[in-house]
C-alpha cells in the first residue's frame, strides 16, 4: 500500500530531483513494503458483501448531526459507515473487512446475520409479526419454556420485554411491589440502562449516566483493582450492611449487581461479594436482582450466567442484548410466587415477546446449544486473557487485565503505582486499532478501559490477530 502511494506522489518526477533525493525515495518506499510485510494479517474468511450503493459516511454523519439525537455518540475520529455484517466480521460502505470484537455484547451473540437466526426471523414474519397480549402463539410458548429451563431453582416465570433498560425497570417494580418498600441499593459503577428507575440505580462513569431518584443507595463498589480492599469481597459487603442499618428503615425492595460490569469496564465483582449481600438483603426483607443483560447466555464460558460463578440463586434475573442475537428483545425471569404480584396490576408489554422477537430468541439458544459456543467462549476467551496478559508484562502502559470468558477487559494507565487512567492513550489506541482492521470498546468510571467482548463463534486465529495488531499499535505510542 504504502509503495504504491509513494509511487503515485513521485511518477514522472524523478528526472528533477538529485540522484541522492531519488535513492532516497527508493529508500523509504523498500523500508515501508518492509513495514507492511510485518504488519498483523486478518485471518482469510469466505465472505464477500453485496456492493453498496447507498450515502457515503459523510452523508449519514451530517444527517445524524442534523436530525438525530444529539446524545447520540460513536467512539472514532471519522466513524464507520458499516453497511454489512458477517459472524464476527463487519464490513464498511467499500467492502473493507473488520473484525468485530466488541458488538458480541452490543447485541450480536451467535454472529452477525448467523443464518439459522436469520432464517427463524424471517420464516415467522411471513406468517405472523404481531400477537402477543390477548391470543396464543407457539413460538412465545416455546421459547418461554426453553429459556426457563436454563435457571436454576424456581426461577421459571417469564416477563418478555423490548430491551435491558425495560427489563430492569420491571425488575425493580416486581421488587417494590413485592416487598411493600421503596429503597433499592445498587454498586457504584454498575450501569442498568437509560429510563427514570434504571437511571437512578445507576452511578456509573458520571452524572451523565445517573438520575437522582429518592429510594435509591449507591454502595462501595467491589472493585478488585482500584478499590480500598482489594480483592476481599466481604469487606466491600460491610458497606451494603451499613446501608440497610443507617440510611434506611432496616427494611430493602431490593439489591441489583451484575455479576462483571460491562459498561463500568468489564470489573468482575470481588470474591465472597454476592454471597455476604445476598445474605444481608435477604434479612432486610429484600429481593437479590441480577442483571445479566452483558454477561448472559454464555458469555463468561465458565458458566451460562454471570451469576452462576458466585454460587448464589437469584430472585429476580434480567436479560437482553445477545438474546436475540440483533433483535430487540429483553426478559426477566422470577418466581411464581414473586410473578403473581403483577396479577393484581394491569401490567402488559405491547411488543415485548412478540413472535418474531421470540423466534429469534428461540433460535439463539438452539444455536449456543449446537455449535457448543459456550465451551468456545470458555477455550477461546481463556486463551485470548492468557495472550493480553502477556502484553501487561510487555507495556507499562497496562495497569490490568480482567475478565472471564468472551468478557474481557484491559485497563490502561500512564502510572503503573498511582494508576493514573490513560483517556488520551485509549482513544488513540483504538482508533489505530480501527485503522488496521479490528473493533473494539472502551468503558469504565474513567473511559480507559477497553471492552473486548466478541460474538462468541470467535477463534483462536482471530485472537491472536487482535492481540498482534494491539501489540504492534502500543510499540508505537
Amino acid at each position: 500500500m504504502m509503495q504504491r502511494i509513494l509511487s503515485r506522489a513521485f511518477a514522472g518526477k524523478s528526472s528533477n530531483f538529485p540522484r541522492s533525493f531519488t535513492a532516497s525515495q527508493s529508500t523509504l518506499a523498500q523500508s515501508a513494503q518492509e513495514n507492511e510485510s510485518l504488519l498483523p494479517k486478518m485471518p482469510p474468511f469466505d465472505y464477500t458483501p453485496p456492493p453498496y450503493y447507498g450515502p457515503s459516511a459523510e452523508e449519514i454523519l451530517s444527517k445524524r448531526c442534523q436530525f438525530l439525537s444529539p446524545a447520540v455518540f460513536h467512539f472514532f475520529k471519522n466513524p464507520l459507515n458499516l453497511v454489512d455484517g458477517k459472524m464476527q466480521y463487519l464490513f464498511d460502505e467499500k467492502g473493507r473487512r473488520y473484525l468485530d470484537a466488541f458488538g458480541g455484547i452490543a447485541t450480536v451473540c451467535c454472529g452477525h446475520c448467523h443464518p439459522e437466526v436469520v432464517d427463524a426471523i424471517v420464516n415467522q414474519t411471513k406468517r405472523l409479526q404481531h400477537s402477543t397480549i390477548l391470543y396464543l402463539n407457539p413460538a412465545i410458548a416455546e421459547f418461554a419454556e426453553a429459556l426457563a429451563e436454563k435457571f436454576p431453582g424456581d426461577l421459571k416465570v417469564v416477563f418478555f420485554t423490548n430491551s435491558g433498560t425495560e427489563a430492569n425497570e420491571l425488575a425493580l417494580l416486581m421488587a417494590r411491589l413485592y416487598t411493600g418498600c421503596h429503597d433499592v441499593i445498587s454498586i457504584r459503577n454498575g450501569y442498568h440502562g437509560n429510563a427514570a428507575g434504571t437511571m437512578g440505580a445507576t452511578a456509573q462513569s458520571s452524572y451523565k449516566f445517573n438520575v437522582v431518584q429518592t429510594g435509591v443507595h449507591h454502595a462501595l463498589n467491589p472493585d478488585q483493582y482500584r478499590g480500598s480492599f482489594g480483592s476481599d469481597g466481604l469487606k466491600y459487603a460491610k458497606d451494603v450492611e451499613d446501608i440497610v442499618t443507617y440510611g434506611t428503615s432496616g427494611r430493602v425492595a431490593a439489591f441489583i449487581a451484575e455479576a462483571i460490569q460491562g459498561v463500568g469496564g468489564i470489573m468482575e465483582l470481588a470474591p465472597g461479594y454476592l454471597p455476604a449481600v445476598y445474605s444481608t438483603i435477604k434479612k432486610a426483607g429484600g429481593l437479590y436482582i441480577a442483571d445479566e443483560v452483558q454477561s448472559g447466555f454464555a458469555r463468561t464460558g465458565s458458566h451460562f450466567w454471570g451469576f452462576e460463578a458466585h454460587g448464589v440463586v437469584p430472585d429476580i434475573v434480567t436479560m437482553a442484548k445477545g438474546i436475540g442475537n440483533g433483535i430487540p428483545l429483553g426478559a426477566v425471569v422470577t418466581t411464581p410466587e414473586i410473578a403473581k404480584v403483577l396479577a393484581y396490576r394491569s401490567y402488559f408489554n405491547t411488543f415485548g415477546g412478540n413472535p418474531v422477537c421470540t423466534a429469534a430468541g428461540h433460535a439463539v439458544l438452539k444455536v449456543i446449544e449446537k455449535e457448543k459456543l459456550q465451551q468456545n467462549a470458555l477455550t477461546v476467551g481463556s486463551y485470548l486473557k492468557q495472550r493480553l496478559t502477556s502484553l501487561k508484562d510487555k507495556y507499562e502502559l497496562i495497569g490490568d487485565v480482567r475478565g472471564r470468558g468472551l468478557m474481557l477487559g484491559v485497563e490502561l494507565v500512564t502510572d503503573s503505582q498511582l494508576k493514573t487512567p490513560a483517556k488520551v492513550e485509549t482513544l488513540n489506541v483504538m482508533e489505530q486499532m480501527k485503522d488496521m482492521g479490528v473493533l473494539i470498546g472502551k468503558g469504565g468510571f474513567f473511559g480507559n478501559v477497553f471492552r473486548i467482548t466478541p460474538p462468541l463463534c470467535f477463534t483462536k486465529e482471530e485472537a491472536d490477530f487482535l492481540v498482534d495488531v494491539m501489540d504492534y499499535t502500543l510499540s508505537k505510542m
